[in-house]
């Protein structure tokens, strides 16, 4: 089955685009101080021959979707090999639908060998994850392509009129007696979505709080170094705080210095991100207990924990 809408891909071109943090990052068990930025572009065409272009990009989260004792600078070009092997297996892709459909024909049938291939004698074998994060510019690029090729917003397109295949062919349901079974993505989609959400401001795990934790080797430009300059400049209001999910002692000072800065500031909401370094619930449910009982208005403000746990991907 098919229909006069669906697309396949004829061409990829791949770009690196190197960043170097303003300051140092701490994420998770390692600080980061540069990351690449992969952009695509590719190319389709429909079956009467009409053709577009999309761009996707995604910054190359080696520390996120790769940890490991290996080198960051290893994983890092691991990871752009991959890259520049992904254009040229999307710009020999044969399959044709939808990009959703392609999209997943793509992970499913060229993804797991290219993998396999890219692993084959490395030193240490690259996760599932980043070969998904590695593919996930080409895969925002499809979709953009065929919003363009069809001149719709492609978020109109998520429906049983340009899609061949419904929910069931991607999804598994995880109780018995749901059933996806004529739904699409559109079905689930909020009907008016908001046209402005709040952002988050990311508190890295070396971020200056306060003049006492300065060293001297903070940038001198016209950006603020410290967190209340940071609320104050641009007006935050909810605050994303890395943590280390190793050292309970300092996860919970932390979450009760940013606390009080963030309420002095006007800050509403605060998030708990331990990066997947904890090996125990009950490490965090002690730090969420003594929050709640020591410090009751941040921990109303905490509004979810975030990856806590290692994951296996």
């Amino acid at each position: 089955m098919s229909l006069p809408t669906d697309i396949r891909a004829i061409g990829a071109a791949l770009y690196f685009l190197p960043v170097h943090t303003r300051m140092p990052l701490k994420f998770g068990g390692e600080t980061v101080t540069y990351v690449t930025c992969a952009r695509a572009r590719v190319t389709v065409r429909d079956a009467a021959g009409t053709t577009a272009e999309g761009w996707g990009e995604t910054p190359l989260s080696v520390t996120w979707v790769w940890p490991s004792a290996l080198g960051y600078e290893e994983r890092h070009e691991a990871m752009k090999s991959f890259c520049i092997k992904l254009a040229e297996a999307w710009a020999s892709f044969t399959a044709s639908g939808h990009p959703m459909e392609v999209g997943q024909d793509f992970i499913e049938q060229k993804l797991p060998g290219l993998l396999e291939a890219h692993n084959k004698g490395a030193a240490e074998r690259m996760p599932w994850l980043a070969a998904l994060v590695c593919n996930s510019l080409f895969d925002i690029a499809l979709h953009d392509a065929f919003g363009n090729l069809h001149e719709r917003d492609v978020y109109e397109t998520y429906n049983g009129e340009w899609m061949n295949r419904s929910l069931e062919d991607f999804l598994e349901p995880a109780a018995e007696g749901v059933s996806f079974a004529g739904k699409y993505p559109e079905d689930f989609f909020v009907a008016e979505p908001p046209k402005q959400m709040p952002a988050w401001h990311l508190v890295g795990g070396v971020d200056p709080l306060d003049e006492s934790e300065l060293t001297g080797s903070e940038p001198e430009d016209e950006h603020p170094v410290l967190l209340a300059d940071w609320i104050k400049t641009d007006g935050l209001k909810c605050l994303k705080i890395k943590l280390r999910g190793t050292d309970a002692e300092w996860d919970y000072a932390r979450l009760v210095k940013i606390g009080g800065i963030a309420v002095a500031g006007g800050v509403e909401w605060l998030t708990a991100d331990f990066n997947c370094t904890v090996t125990e619930p009950d490490y965090v449910n002690t730090i969420l207990d003594d929050l709640r009982d020591e410090h009751p208005k941040f921990f109303a403000m905490l509004l979810y924990v975030e990856q806590p746990f290692p994951y296996d991907l």
